[in-house]
């Protein structure tokens, strides 16, 4: 059925700049540019442009121009341009609207609301350049008490009953992208940069090929999903963590569909099911409807890994997060993941990602306050994930409680995305999110990882500059340390939640 689509694009060609070179025409996996060789011309099919910028950032003469296209309805604060746009897809289609990426609604963004603290007279400042800055971290369960006792030669030994912990050299981590939802050199790229960088990639619920299992088990989380894909002892053995997931900020309580034209046989074979097959996650884990389903999974794992490695869990930011939090640590996690609002994904209903969960901020300080209220912070380390867009973000999140941050938009636009929120058609031209072949062999490996490690260590300097600034020497300092940090333009209620004092206080 005709759908009365407006194209979403404007594409612009400077004909005294083209060279007809028709690298616009090879780049485009969605056949936008069209050559003409008999009138010696190009012609665009704006209805199925999607604004991925390949085309321009590859023209050889600065040719191109690809824009939005804003006002081609009239004005109504009611009905804007993308719900009328939606409401005539689904007539046409009478299908659930997919979107890939993050959230991008208006909703406040409280990062942007909060300003750190810096010394000045009688709290000097530390310069990072000269002086010792300890960005390293540790993840997992502490003991309740460090007894120290005496070996019979004299020397001090801890008696304290310790628990497996897993340091990370900055406390940023690379979040859960499986294989299958992005290809095999934006996954490799992703590992190459956790090891160089000393911290950890999450596998994502896809599974990790054998052939990476040896070379990238220390810095590797894999995940525990619904689905249970790729899950055996080797699997759970060849990883620093063990992540069980229970819900991802991009859509709670909502399982996984990766579309069996993705499923070819190497992914077939790393997830363990038939070729060609869709491969479809349960919304709940079926063997978990209670707190102690829960623990029962959380003993299950760590006796397959000979308590050696730290367990998580990981949550979406919903409302009783703190609650739920709660009942996790108590359940026997080491680390609790929290996955806000802002949260990307490959693929999710619109209407789920765009109205569904709270922001991370709020959740974060909720989790952290509650598990101190408790008496049980010390029991787990938090991960924080969902709308980690900067540095600033980062050290933020740790103010207000997290151990360490999970990045992966950032992450992807680091390796070339321009969020053009498509990933679910298959058809990225990044050859991030896709496993066409002819796509991904666009995307080496090498190279992405370079500019993640680039990245996380731009950020890493940045976050000494910022501990500098507040007189801070150790990231673990600054943890839940929320007197560095005060809100601006925030409601009362806000300010409670977070469990900040406004600026000026």
């Amino acid at each position: 059925m005709y759908s009365y689509l407006l194209p979403e694009f404007i594409i612009k060609r400077r004909e005294d700049r083209c060279i007809r070179c028709r690298v616009c025409e090879r780049q485009c996996a969605n056949k936008v540019h069209l050559y003409d060789a008999e009138l010696d011309r190009f012609f665009s099919s704006e209805k199925d442009c999607v604004g991925c910028q390949r085309c321009v950032a590859l023209c050889p003469t600065d040719a191109l121009y690809v824009r939005p296209r804003l006002a081609d309805y009239r004005p109504n604060s009611s009905w804007t341009r993308d719900k009328l746009q939606n409401l005539k897809k689904q007539a046409a289609t009478g299908g659930v609207i997919l979107t890939g990426s993050g959230n991008d609604k208006p909703y406040r963004i409280y990062w942007d609301h909060l300003v750190l603290n810096a010394s000045q007279v009688t709290n000097p400042s530390i310069d990072p350049l000269r002086e010792p800055m300890e960005l390293q971290t540790f993840l997992g369960r502490k003991p309740d008490t460090l007894k120290i006792d005496y070996n019979s030669d004299g020397k001090p030994r801890v008696a304290s009953e310790l628990y497996p912990n897993v340091p990370v050299r900055i406390p940023l981590l690379l979040s859960a992208m499986s294989l299958g939802a992005i290809s095999y050199p934006a996954f490799k790229a992703l590992a190459m940069a956790a090891k160089k960088a000393g911290v950890l990639f999450n596998t994502g619920e896809g599974g990790l090929p054998e052939q990476m299992r040896e070379e990238y088990a220390n810095n590797a989380v894999v995940q525990c999903a619904s689905g249970r894909f790729g899950v055996d002892a080797d699997y759970l053995n060849s990883a620093r963590i063990i992540e069980i997931k229970i819900g991802q900020g991009a859509k709670p309580g909502i399982g996984g569909h990766l579309p069996g034209e993705k499923v070819s046989d190497f992914i077939a074979e790393t997830r363990m099911i038939p070729r060609g097959t869709d491969a479809l996650s349960p919304a709940p884990q079926h063997d978990i409807y209670s707190i102690e389903d829960l623990s029962m999974l959380i003993y299950a794992l760590k006796e397959a890994t000979n308590y050696t490695k730290p367990v998580a869990v990981k949550i979406a930011a919903v409302h009783n997060v703190a609650a739920i939090a709660s009942g996790i640590v108590r359940a026997g996690a080491d680390i609790v993941t929290i996955d806000g609002i802002r949260g990307g994904t490959g693929a999710a209903p619109l209407a789920t990602r765009d109205n569904v969960g709270i922001p991370l901020e709020l959740a974060l300080a909720a989790v952290d306050k509650r598990l101190r209220d408790e008496g049980i912070r010390h029991k787990c380390s938090i991960m924080a994930a969902g709308g980690i867009r900067s540095s600033a973000d980062a050290i933020k999140a740790i103010a207000l409680g997290a151990d360490a941050v999970y990045i992966a938009t950032a992450a992807l636009v680091a390796m070339g995305c321009t969020l053009c929120h498509k990933c679910y058609t298959g058809r990225c031209n990044w050859g991030i999110c896709t496993q066409d072949p002819y796509l991904t062999k666009r995307l080496n490996p090498e190279l992405a990882g370079q500019r993640l490690l680039n990245l996380l260590r731009a950020w890493s300097h940045e976050i000494q500059e910022m501990l500098g600034g507040l007189g801070v020497n150790a990231i673990e300092s600054l943890r839940a340390n929320r007197e560095h940090l005060r809100g601006v333009g925030l409601e009362e209620w806000e300010l409670n939640v977070l469990g900040v004092k406004g600026a000026g206080e």
